[in-house]
């Protein structure tokens, strides 16, 4: 039976770090699920179309990688992908405690379980947030991301 690990997130944008920790996780699991979440109530700076693109083209011809899209809750996600495995990078303390929390409800809700890999020394300062300033201000992306071209206003 080959495991299957689902890798969740808004992916606003996909960075170095999030590649970072799909490799690591195919080095453990025999599939990385990425899901991209949606939420309506959340503004986007990337749309979900080139999201799903920009991923798609970084994992191009790797078949133990899947993009997959979904609304509402990552444990039922998680479920419906006939797994219970959910696989999170780790930047800092922070992260730490907040990925803790939701890993315990996720446990307690449907019995997930959070598989956490710590992020590289030269990649843990990159952040998703950030990331989006600096695009929405004019700069340069392309030290954080890659295939940065297939992110696009929207």
């Amino acid at each position: 039976m080959s495991k299957v690990v689902v890798f969740p997130g808004s992916f606003d944008p996909f960075t170095k770090g999030h590649e970072e920790i799909v490799n690591r996780g195919l080095e453990i699991f025999d599939k990385v699920i990425i899901a991209i979440g949606e939420n309506s109530q959340k503004n986007y700076l990337f749309s979900l179309e080139s999201r799903i693109q920009h991923i798609a083209s970084i994992f191009e011809g790797m078949e133990n990688v899947e993009i997959k899209s979904f609304t509402g809750l990552t444990v039922d996600f998680v479920s419906a992908q006939n797994t219970n495995l959910i696989l999170r990078g780790l930047r800092n303390s922070s992260d730490f405690n907040f990925e803790r929390t939701i890993a315990q409800m996720n446990h307690e809700i449907k019995d997930v379980e959070s598989v956490f890999l710590m992020t590289t020394p030269e990649l843990s300062a990159i952040n998703s947030s950030v990331i989006r300033d600096i695009k929405k201000n004019g700069g340069d992306i392309s030290k954080f991301v890659t295939n940065d071209h297939f992110l696009a206003y929207n």
